[in-house]
């Protein structure tokens, strides 16, 4: 396995997350006339912290990372106390579904059961966020090359905070996806797609076929609804012509700015690998260190 490619999945979801984190929630509009092109890492804006300051999405991603290496293997026992442990810790971003789900796990809830309880008493509309899809890309790597397992441990990831078909089946499609990208594949997210077949929701498929096939698509949404920010990102990551790209057009779009780009960053970091990643954004990453000795040590679990 490519380390280049691996270390690119997990500092790619960082930088996308960081350099999105300053504008998040503004439109396509207002950061063009704050910014121009925002390609750099800025400070304060939105959450008001530093340059290269990361959010619940590379934190979260962490948990997971670190418990793989820790554990040998997916344990979503061990994920979920992890999660607990981090909220508890006071993040100054964390989303709708996951405080909710952390909170029924902190009172006595399996991790089977949170993420379902909240689901069932979430309307449409507000109980299909991006708030799985955008940690798990550390389960493609240790898993890349056994897609029944990978599928199986991204729907399960998922279903901690988020049970929705469209999260947990997001989950397993975006893995895959960058699994396939690890060993080179052609079309990779047209493969996740034929692997997923009818077991994913239609809903979710019929938005990602038309871009696995190279089709354009009128109109992006940069929403936080899983099926929204799993097209654009994709779309981006796919179809830039290198990692700073991917990511910078991904950002500049708006709305949930450091989930789409960490979205976008990690499916890119795997299909160009790290060493496209400009230095004056990894220096300014605190996890950057971290993240290196833990691609190394994922790694050595496949």
């Amino acid at each position: 396995m490519d380390s280049n490619r691996v270390l690119g999945v997990l500092l790619g979801l960082s930088c996308g997350d960081a350099l999105g984190r300053p504008v998040e929630f503004e439109s396509a509009e207002q950061i063009k006339a704050e910014h121009g092109r925002l390609d750099q890492m800025i400070g304060y804006g939105t959450w008001n912290q530093p340059a290269g300051t990361t959010t619940d999405d590379t934190e979260q991603a962490l948990c997971i990372a670190r418990s793989l290496v820790e554990q040998g293997e997916f344990d979503p026992t061990d994920v979920a106390d992890r999660f607990v442990a981090w909220y508890d810790s006071g993040p100054f971003d964390i989303g709708g579904m996951t405080r909710r789900s952390l909170t029924r796990l902190s009172r006595g809830s399996t991790w089977e059961e949170a993420g379902q309880e909240v689901w069932e008493a979430s309307s449409e509309g507000m109980n299909a966020g991006n708030g799985s899809v955008m940690r798990c890309p550390p389960l493609a790597i240790p898993y890349a090359d056994d897609w029944g397992a990978l599928v199986e441990v991204s729907r399960q990831s998922s279903q901690i905070t988020h049970a929705d078909p469209r999260c947990t089946w997001g989950c397993a499609v975006l893995n895959l996806t960058i699994a396939g990208l690890l060993d080179d594949a052609d079309a990779p997210l047209e493969e996740a797609l034929d692997y997923v077949d009818s077991d994913a929701p239609d809903e979710l498929t019929d938005a990602l076929a038309p871009i696995s096939r190279g089709e354009s698509i009128d109109s992006l949404e940069t929403s936080g609804y899983v099926v929204h920010s799993l097209q654009t990102a994709l779309h981006d990551a796919l179809y830039e012509e290198t990692l700073e790209d991917a990511i910078v057009t991904s950002v500049n779009r708006g709305g949930d700015t450091d989930t789409i780009g960490a979205i976008a960053g990690a499916v890119a970091g795997a299909r160009f690998g790290v060493a496209q990643l400009p230095d004056h954004w990894l220096s300014a990453i605190d996890e950057v260190d971290e993240l290196h000795s833990l691609s190394e040590q994922l790694i050595s679990i496949v």
